[in-house]
């Protein structure tokens, strides 16, 4: 219990829960469309009480943006990590499981998905799909499970060859049970803490498709918010310095999280506490 109060678990956890608390009352606290424009364009934080952050170019509140962004940006994350985890666990697991063969071919559609920048694939990907939040969700999942598949595959080819896999494969369990009962459970420390950094990067990705014009025309993101708010940096800088510090928190936190869940549940910091 003590290893799960890490500061850095703390911290990131309280952040994170607020990011959702956000998500979850946006629709309660700003009822209306978030593409509306309901106020003077170039209004500046604090200047109008009615958009305590402002507005933009178009004069939409910031505020309700940030709320409403924070749905699809968590959205687009929790999902992106969800694909990814998929594909790099199975890869992963069965490259370090049956190794031989298998593992070379895996490993060269691995090492192929590698070769191509994350971000380059998703871009030319949402490009010949066409944006939209479904098509930006699947390309980034796509294109960022090659590092969980290298974990897992480490993982696999160590605890293969653990005594309480042995003593199940010489009672006669399938590959099946011993990949999934057996060395998956004892793999998923390494594989819940990347998952906070598949998500931030998932994030940050969605943020830099928005902000070429490749994100949903018809979802207000963080990501499409700095996108908008460009072509006023010198004239009214905090239309992208908001959103951009919405990114920036939240990314911090999933990275603390991440790093918190690894101090937290690592078999060495463990012995270190007992």
């Amino acid at each position: 219990m003590r290893r799960l109060l890490h500061p850095t678990l703390i911290l990131g956890t309280i952040t994170l829960v607020s990011v959702v608390v956000m998500a979850l009352l946006a629709q309660r606290l700003f009822p209306g469309d978030p593409m509306d424009m309901v106020a003077v364009p170039f209004t500046w934080p604090g200047a109008d009480e009615t958009v305590p952050l402002g507005s933009d170019l178009m004069g939409r509140d910031l505020l309700a943006g940030i709320f409403h962004g924070a749905r699809v940006s968590l959205l687009v994350g929790a999902s992106a990590a969800i694909i990814a985890l998929t594909i790099g666990v199975t890869v992963g697991a069965l490259s370090g499981f049956y190794g031989g063969a298998a593992d070379a071919a895996l490993g060269r559609i691995t090492e192929f998905f590698q070769t191509i920048p994350a971000f380059l694939l998703a871009v030319i990907l949402v490009a010949i799909m066409r944006p939209s939040i479904g098509t930006i969700i699947l390309a980034l999942g796509i294109s960022s499970w090659t590092g969980v598949a290298r974990l897992v595959r480490a993982e696999f080819l160590t605890l293969k060859e653990r005594e309480f896999v042995r003593a199940s494969e010489a009672l006669g369990a399938s590959d099946l049970h011993l990949i999934v009962s057996e060395i998956l459970p004892n793999a998923l420390t390494p594989i819940l803490a990347s998952t906070g950094i598949l998500v931030a990067q998932a994030i940050l990705s969605e943020a830099g498709l928005s902000f070429l014009g490749l994100g949903d025309p018809n979802l207000v993101s963080w990501g499409s918010m700095i996108g908008i708010g460009r072509d006023a940096l010198r004239t009214g800088w905090y239309m992208s310095a908001i959103p951009g510090a919405a990114i920036m928190l939240t990314v911090v936190a999933l990275n603390f999280l991440s790093d918190g869940l690894h101090a937290a549940l690592s078999p060495r910091s463990s012995l270190r506490n007992a």
